[in-house]
């Protein structure tokens, strides 16, 4: 059996392998990945394994992202430290999980569960996978301020930014509400044809894209509808990568 290990904590992956290697001794690990970009870049351009081990939280955002980029067709189960948003998740679509930091009998029983699944068992398993998988994106943020709890939909973002790890959105009548998620949290939460990731301080709408303005050193900057607290730069590796998002809806440029 071959086993792909998605995990960006390089403690947390030797302890998995070592595990593997006391429980499992006949699995193979074909690979330790370490982010969301270069897991779909891997599963792109290989065969997929017989099992997947999967971190939830990956340097570069959340890892269900990968499941909207690629299709897995094997099992997968899922590593997380105490995450109760995601773990009710599981236990509601039945998908296995380990909590960190892992230990031997956890995996042990995870393995078995996964080998007594029947072939219909195992495809069911896959479908449910991706069917949560679709869902972890939040229609609705809840903000607290003070003491109410504003329900922000995600339709109302114009952007979300950081600065000094504070994280905030602006809604469209240029309202800023904070936010208690990362920026790389966000990116996971929001869907990609509608944000963008522009750079390291923000996350941008679509339809906020007010004016896009030709920078030094051949970057774009981005004006939009609502004020910023700073210029919006979109640096000269990333502009293939926006004007091809922006042309997904608008083919004119």
């Amino acid at each position: 059996m071959k086993a792909l290990i998605i995990e960006d904590e390089t403690a947390a992956a030797r302890n998995l392998q070592a595990i593997l290697r006391d429980v499992a001794p006949g699995m193979e690990v074909v690979a330790t990945l370490e982010s969301v970009e270069e897991s779909v870049e891997w599963l792109r351009t290989h065969a997929q394994p017989d099992l997947l081990f999967m971190d939830i939280h990956l340097a570069d955002g959340d890892s269900f992202r990968i499941f909207r980029a690629v299709e897995i067709t094997a099992p997968v189960i899922f590593t997380t430290a105490y995450d109760q948003y995601a773990l009710e998740a599981f236990k509601v679509n039945s998908i296995d999980y380990l909590l960190k930091p892992l230990n031997a009998a956890d995996v042990v029983r995870a393995l078995e569960k996964l080998r007594r699944l029947s072939s219909s068992e195992r495809s069911d398993y896959g479908s449910r996978v991706h069917s949560m998988a679709a869902r972890q994106r939040e229609e609705v943020f809840l903000v607290h301020v003070r003491d109410r709890i504003i329900p922000l939909g995600r339709d109302r973002i114009a952007y979300c930014y950081t600065s000094n790890e504070r994280v905030t959105a602006c809604d469209y009548d240029g309202t800023v509400y904070p936010l208690d998620k990362t920026l790389e949290a966000l990116q996971a939460l929001l869907p990609e044809e509608d944000f963008f990731r522009a750079n390291r301080q923000f996350i941008v709408a679509r339809r906020a894209v007010k004016e896009i303005v030709v920078w030094f050193g051949s970057r774009l900057s981005l004006h939009l509808t609502v004020e910023t607290p700073e210029r919006i730069v979109i640096s000269k590796a990333r502009v293939p990568e926006f004007k091809a998002w922006m042309r997904s809806v608008h083919p004119a440029e």
